[in-house]
């Protein structure tokens, strides 16, 4: 098993830790770093910024939300990384959610596997460069029509000027539900992996299953990473643990979402939640927050989490990795965490 760093997004101002996070990482055989976004800070100019100093370590974007640049603009980005780094970059991309789509990026969510595809597949075309891009859409059609609303009529298929250093950069996909599982299995080079279970790998191997069986599918179980972001507590005090992380929970599940759709609410409810689901949905949506986190189980917060004493985290470890991850993303903000982490993974040799 892999390891691998998430340093997600930021809050109100940057992480002041973050370097010396990476450092510790590389040093103790990390495998790679990975930075995401939301609304607020992107995810291309920290992963650059800070891995600038690093010279093993893949890294990666999870994610990169696709409404916030058309598939060239990725593809261009992903490419100038992978060039300035040697070949380590990971392209980590997901959908998001109607609320940040229509709200923030002012663009329709509809069929988002659809668009996933389709922007994967131009992305992809992108780095092959082997031909001048085209896209009959009808997401992200390339070149625009003459008779689309206010085009010049004057675009035509273009090839990047710059010469991509790997045609096959790795395209990671975050994925919460079945078809959007079995989708990344088929087209995908891996799966980011968001409340991760052991319990519930079964499910999550047959949504895999039916993707790597179909007809064309880029990868079979076998050359296909599972990348699982987690929180790691290491710790003799569990229950002080589990409240750190309680209102974490009950914002995801409450309040990242809409109460109409909420992908989060609805991944804890197949896992069997749902009875808390809709008590801390009700609690959030009401402005009981205080309430809405006092709602969420123990067992709610602790499945997704290795937590315990160093000799119990040993062991959930080889139950994530028995289940079919092949990198731990923690999200782990001390190097002592990191550096013993280090040692409780029996990592591959860089």
């Amino acid at each position: 098993m892999k390891l691998g760093l998430q340093l997600g997004y930021w809050g109100a101002g940057p992480m002041t830790e973050a370097a010396a996070l990476i450092r510790a990482a590389e040093d103790v055989g990390f495998d790679s770093v990975f930075t995401a976004e939301s609304w607020g800070s992107d995810a291309y100019t920290p992963l650059a910024w800070w891995g600038a100093a690093t010279s093993r370590v893949r890294l990666g974007t999870a994610v990169a939300q696709l409404s916030a640049r058309p598939p060239t603009s990725l593809a261009m980005a992903a490419l100038t990384l992978d060039h300035l780094s040697g070949g380590r970059h990971i392209i980590g991309l997901g959908v998001s959610g109607p609320q940040v789509v229509e709200g923030w990026y002012g663009q329709p969510f509809e069929k988002p596997l659809a668009r996933t595809r389709e922007y994967v597949r131009i992305v992809r075309d992108v780095l092959a460069r082997e031909a001048p891009v085209t896209s009959a859409g009808p997401h992200y059609p390339l070149p625009l029509p003459a008779d689309a609303a206010g085009a010049a009529g004057l675009g035509k298929p273009l090839k990047p000027i710059t010469h991509p250093l790997r045609a096959d950069i790795p395209i990671w996909l975050g994925a919460e539900g079945p078809k959007n599982v079995a989708q990344t299995a088929e087209i995908a080079d891996g799966w980011l992996v968001i409340f991760f279970s052991p319990r519930m790998a079964g499910q999550y191997n047959e949504w895999l299953d039916e993707g790597f069986a179909r007809p064309g599918a880029r990868r079979s179980r076998e050359d296909f990473e599972v990348a699982a972001t987690v929180q790691c507590v290491i710790t003799d005090d569990v229950a002080a643990a589990l409240d750190r992380y309680r209102p974490s929970t009950a914002l995801y599940v409450g309040g990242m979402g809409a109460k109409e759709r909420n992908f989060h609410a609805e991944l804890y409810t197949r896992m069997g939640y749902g009875e808390a689901v809709a008590d801390i949905g009700r609690l959030f949506q009401a402005g009981r927050k205080v309430e809405a986190v006092a709602a969420v189980p123990d067992e709610m917060v602790r499945e997704t989490m290795l937590l315990g004493t160093a000799d119990e985290v040993r062991a959930q470890i080889g139950d994530w990795e028995a289940s079919g991850v092949t990198t731990l993303m923690v999200t782990a903000r001390d190097i002592p965490t990191i550096e013993a982490l280090g040692t409780l993974v029996d990592t591959p040799a860089p």
